[in-house]
């Protein structure tokens, strides 16, 4: 999908609430508000900790640096190009490279990767001509006027061809060997599974394919089979009830704000301090910008009363061949991450929104046996053609744009309208997912969300534990980049 489709900009409204919500996370904290500590515009910017030219070894440790990715290939043909199968009906031309001047595209002059995956994906240099694919955003498939589902299809093909045979090194002749677990999280839509599951059937050629539900694996994978699981991705936080092995579905709720929205309020919130160097840093347009607020986020932000201040490297990845960097002192550290609790603070960046009717499917993949045969993938663009006529009823995932996680789980657990259980899981809240790791989020989860239970439910007591997810994210978290040049 093209970048200028995507609204990035917050609106005066937004900013004003975000402002508000700042104001009312630094009460909480026992920091200044905003307009205490922003300085003036004839104020001069705080003096700068100083560039810095050479690195010590203990902070090349920590810092931030990226290194750009070389997109030239040594070989004369990429064996993923090679062997990763392509839909004889789909558009060939798309994923491969064409030379303008008729040239051999392989020739010693010109050889570059046909297609980069990854974190790598994220690191390719502005000047080179790679277009940046993301087929999963916000828990959905990336549909849109410019990213038509043909494609994301195909995308979702290359990227899982390419993890099979060159992470897993298991070959396309053997995959029949090879039965598949489809883990997924509660935000995809039914017809959205059965497109994945015609990839992983058809395309990738595994015999047998079971889903499993993303928060039941988060589960069993910690040693419970009762919790609240609250999984915070890096775009979409979801909160689903577990009681004895079985998700409770209308106990699901997702809150489209993740880890990604926390790095980028971190730089909001330094450039409202004046404390971000002049470097033109844009996670949204540069995916290697992203990288390094995501790592400066991992490193430093965490939940504690009190001024959080610290001295870090920040990179300038303008030019590809003379990158910059500033040691500077960052400050409100501890403001982004309060932003899971007041979301107002977030402001998600936007697409304009894909045809939501057409994923909501009478078939319930993740309840029901699901039955099929060789007739029901003869659709020419590799989706199921005769599921277009089903009618179309709401889908069973309540979301929620502006609560924060503490009244989601609260919401969440309440559902089930057990008090037995409801015990049982208020005393079980697992957090699971990268941002869960967050210093002080679990104990500050666990005193507010006892606070906010109502005074009328007979729940005295309330635990949240963090654990790492035991689950794979690379599908909602990698990308697939292809060159177009």
């Amino acid at each position: 999908m093209g970048l200028e489709m995507l609204n990035c900009h917050a609106t005066p409204s937004q900013n004003a609430e975000r402002e508000r919500a700042y104001d009312i996370i630094a009460s909480l904290l026992k920091i200044p508000f905003l307009d205490e500590e922003m300085p003036s515009a004839n104020q001069a910017l705080p003096p700068k900790m100083g560039c810095v030219d050479a690195l010590s070894s203990q902070q090349s440790k920590d810092d931030s640096k990226f290194t750009w990715t070389d997109v030239t290939d040594r070989s004369i043909k990429s064996s993923t190009s090679s062997e990763r199968p392509v839909d004889k009906d789909a558009d060939v031309d798309t994923l491969q490279r064409s030379s303008p001047d008729g040239t051999d595209p392989d020739s010693e002059e010109n050889m570059y990767k046909e297609m980069i995956f990854g974190e790598d994906a994220l690191k390719i240099p502005p000047s080179e001509s790679y277009c940046l694919s993301h087929p999963i955003r916000r828990g959905h498939f990336n549909i849109s006027q410019d990213y038509s589902l043909n494609q994301v299809l195909e995308d979702l093909r290359t990227i899982w061809n390419w993890i099979l045979t060159e992470k897993l090194h298991i070959n396309p002749r053997d995959r029949h060997l090879y039965s598949a677990i489809l883990v997924l999280g509660e935000t995809f839509d039914n017809r959205e599974i059965k497109e994945m599951l015609s990839i992983v059937l058809c395309d990738l050629g595994f015999t047998t394919a079971v889903v499993h539900q993303e928060a039941l694996a988060a589960a069993f994978g910690n040693g419970l089979s009762t919790a609240c699981v609250v999984n915070i991705g890096a775009q979409v936080t979801q909160v689903v009830c577990v009681e004895d092995g079985v998700a409770l579905p209308h106990t699901a709720l997702a809150l489209p704000y993740g880890g990604d929205d926390i790095s980028r309020c971190l730089l909001w919130v330094q450039r409202c301090h004046r404390t971000w160097p002049n470097f033109q840093t844009d996670p949204v347009n540069k995916p290697i910008d992203m990288l390094m607020l995501n790592k400066i986020k991992e490193s430093y932000s965490q939940i504690k009363s009190g001024s959080f201040d610290a001295v870090t490297l920040v990179h300038s990845y303008e030019h590809e061949k003379s990158v910059g960097h500033q040691k500077t002192k960052l400050s409100a550290l501890n403001v982004p991450p309060m932003g899971l609790l007041y979301p107002r603070v977030l402001v998600p960046e936007e697409y304009p929104p894909p045809p939501r009717s057409w994923f909501q499917d009478y078939d319930d993949m993740l309840e029901d046996p699901w039955q099929t045969n060789d007739s029901l993938y003869s659709s020419g663009n590799g989706g199921f053609g005769m599921w277009d006529s089903y009618p179309m009823f709401p889908t069973r995932l309540k979301k929620f744009d502006n609560i924060g996680l503490v009244e989601a789980i609260v919401s969440s657990i309440l559902s089930t309208g057990r008090i037995d259980l409801q015990r049982k899981l208020f005393c079980s809240i697992q957090l699971v997912g990268g941002t869960a790791s967050t210093a002080g989020l679990a104990p500050v989860l666990e005193q507010r969300v006892l606070n906010t239970i109502p005074s009328n439910q007979p729940i005295e007591k309330a635990e949240v534990c963090s654990f790492k997810l035991n689950v794979n994210h690379f599908l909602s978290r990698n990308a697939l980049s292809i060159y177009c040049k």
